[in-house]
């Protein structure tokens, strides 16, 4: 009888695993690809999660970022280097998951990759999870399997709000030119942006609609931007995406006040549907869920009837409120690109905001405000 059965091994599912064992409780993970495994995901990270850990990430991080550029249609560049306490962490999922898992092991964690859940039941006082292995249970359950996952379903969540950000994103390896800048497109997709983030040896570059319907024109874009980017920045990248091979997959992003919490389970991660809906910032928020899952899970194995509950109020009370605020600046500057990139983006402060934002030094709730009223182009 394990303590806690956590399903999933991404950042939600390793950080619940580490400050569970970190606290002496009795751990299973269940993964059901074989560790490490690629995932898709750019890797952007900020380095605010620091703060929950007390090791060192430095082997997991690929390189580190200081320096924001953004264009309208491959035009109108601006460009800032950041004035943050720490730049923005770059990580390939496969490394960075798998390190956070290895430190939950290294106290007392067990996992089992390559397993997948084929069912769950809640028996008395317990979960019993159904494996290819056999059955395994435990007192409480974390569902930390992501957005495609089946877990939130198993578990009775059929009315939770899901809204989705549709993304497609490719990896192309090629010599880096420019390690420490991350390349923002507005312009060239409607709804949303480009993205384009360095690794050691790689970029991670994405297109992604936050408002509205999906657009059918994705590869094409990333096609076109893959063109323009070398030539028109001149950063000599010859970005070939005729061999890369091209993800699509859902973000779910944050869309107001919910429940996280059942019988003795609880979500976390993308299985949350805890996307920045602004910047479609998925990490760090996933990993704050696995935290503060640990802690109300820790609670309530100690006795604590109302541990669960407590989980949901502080994620939607410490999370959800900045994502209100995030959630009305992006309905705002995805229906109104030109003048947020205008009047957002290249007003001198614009790029240090975001920046701040990104790396956890500002709250949503201290600048949208302001924000939302010079983008409203209607006052």
């Amino acid at each position: 009888m394990y303590d806690c059965i956590i399903v999933g091994s991404g950042p939600a599912g390793g950080s619940a695993a580490y400050h569970l064992a970190k606290r002496g409780r009795k751990v299973l993970i269940l993964e059901k690809d074989l560790l490490p495994r690629y995932k898709t995901c750019c890797g952007g990270v900020s380095p605010a999660i620091a703060k929950w850990f007390d090791f060192d990430f430095s082997p997991a991080i690929s390189l580190k970022a200081d320096t924001l550029r953004c264009t309208w249609k491959m035009g109108d560049p601006v460009e800032s280097k950041l004035k943050t306490s720490e730049p923005v962490w770059m990580v390939r999922r496969d490394i960075f998951d798998h390190f956070l898992i290895q430190q939950a092991q290294r106290l007392g964690a067990e996992l089992q990759d390559n397993t997948e859940v084929r069912g769950i039941k809640f028996d008395s006082d317990h979960w019993q999870v159904d494996t290819p292995l056999g059955l395994v249970t435990g007192r409480y359950l974390v569902a930390a399997d992501g957005a495609k996952g089946p877990m939130a379903k198993w578990l009775g969540f059929k009315e939770r709000k899901r809204r989705l950000a549709a993304a497609l994103e490719t990896e192309v390896y090629t010599n880096i030119s420019n390690p420490n800048m991350l390349h923002f497109e507005f312009g060239m997709v409607k709804n949303g942006y480009i993205w384009n983030f360095p690794k050691a040896d790689s970029y991670s570059i994405s297109v992604a609609t936050f408002v509205g319907g999906e657009p059918k024109d994705f590869k094409k874009i990333l096609d076109e931007y893959a063109t323009k980017v070398g030539s028109d920045l001149g950063l000599n990248l010859g970005l070939n995406l005729n061999n890369c091979r091209q993800y699509e997959h859902p973000i779910c992003l944050w869309d107001g006040e919910q429940q996280l919490h059942t019988q003795n389970a609880v979500l976390v991660g993308d299985a949350a549907c805890i996307a920045d809906p602004f910047t479609a910032e998925g990490i760090r928020p996933s990993i704050f869920t696995g935290v503060k899952a640990a802690e109300a899970i820790d609670k309530a194995i100690a006795g604590d009837i109302n541990a669960l509950q407590n989980y949901s109020d502080v994620i939607n009370e410490e999370w959800g409120t900045e994502m209100a605020w995030a959630k009305k600046l992006a309905n705002l500057f995805y229906r109104f690109p030109v003048v947020g990139y205008k009047v957002g983006v290249k007003r001198p402060t614009g790029l240090q905001l975001m920046g701040k934002i990104l790396c956890g030094d500002v709250r949503y709730s201290k600048v949208a405000g302001r924000a939302i009223k010079s983008l409203n182009p209607f006052g």
